[in-house]
């Protein structure tokens, strides 16, 4: 079950409306019909007011007096959020991740964690290392699907932290929602490629205290995932202004039976 779902009425309140708000059911600029929707969903308009609250923290909804309730430009939402970021991915689980959104993430991927593991290797410390080697240990572990996605998450939770800058480390909250829906898209594929090489390279460099190496086994690392997800749903692809077609870089890096 999701975070909200587990809230009881509330929480399945919020997932559905913002669910509805995100695939375009309710578009951009649409006034609630608040009436129709307590009906609809069997809530309480207290109930329903509170859950929209909870979507107006996040910039997708607004209310103004003689407008009532409406949906907010698309460009006025929290996009980083973690449960924004989980909605848009879920919403596409069942269909593929929107490739879109895949390249957004991948791009924000390439930029952060080989400027992130280069901190890492300078900044390390014994914790750090046995956090990291505890999550390349489970990595290679049978245990399904799951098992495999939190190991891969715990492994760049790990790496972040490794960083000691605070800011970065809350930048798992983007990277991980992004990561956790992909990975389960992937981990329906048939095939897979051990995961565990790519990670224990960029380990052995940041044990080594050693920048250069780490980055470029981190970006070794993100070209497997590309290649492992290109594998599962076939080359992401964006035109450009003359109509030709090419992959965007870094556009995805999901690992194909494992998390990346």
């Amino acid at each position: 079950m999701t975070p909200y779902a587990r809230r009881g009425v509330h929480g399945q309140t919020v997932e559905t409306l913002a669910r509805r708000v995100l695939t375009g059911e309710i578009p951009e600029g649409a006034t609630l019909d608040m009436a129709a929707l307590q009906s609809e969903l069997d809530v309480s308009l207290t109930a329903l007011r509170e859950s929209l609250k909870v979507l107006a923290a996040k910039g997708m909804v607004d209310a103004r007096q003689k407008r009532g309730t409406f949906v907010r430009p698309r460009s006025d939402w929290n996009l980083l959020d973690a449960d924004v970021l989980r909605w848009q991915f879920s919403e596409n689980s069942g269909s593929g991740a929107d490739p879109a959104l895949l390249r957004s993430l991948g791009e924000v991927r390439g930029i952060i964690e080989p400027a992130a593991v280069r901190l890492a290797a300078d900044r390390r410390t014994d914790t750090d290392l046995e956090a990291l080697e505890t999550a390349l240990s489970a990595m290679g572990q049978e245990g399904g699907a799951s098992h495999a996605v939190e190991a891969d998450l715990a492994f760049h939770r790990a790496l972040l932290a490794a960083t000691h800058n605070e800011l970065l480390e809350r930048m798992e909250m983007v990277i991980e929602s992004g990561l956790a829906q992909r990975d389960q898209f992937v981990h329906s594929a048939p095939h897979s490629e051990d995961p565990v090489p790519s990670h224990r390279a960029v380990l052995d460099a940041v044990r080594d205290r050693d920048p250069d190496a780490a980055e470029h086994a981190m970006r070794a690392l993100l070209d497997q995932a590309t290649r492992d997800l290109d594998k599962v749903s076939g080359p992401l692809a964006s035109d450009d202004a003359d109509g030709s077609s090419e992959k965007a870089d870094g556009s995805s890096e999901k690992k194909d039976g494992q998390a990346q």
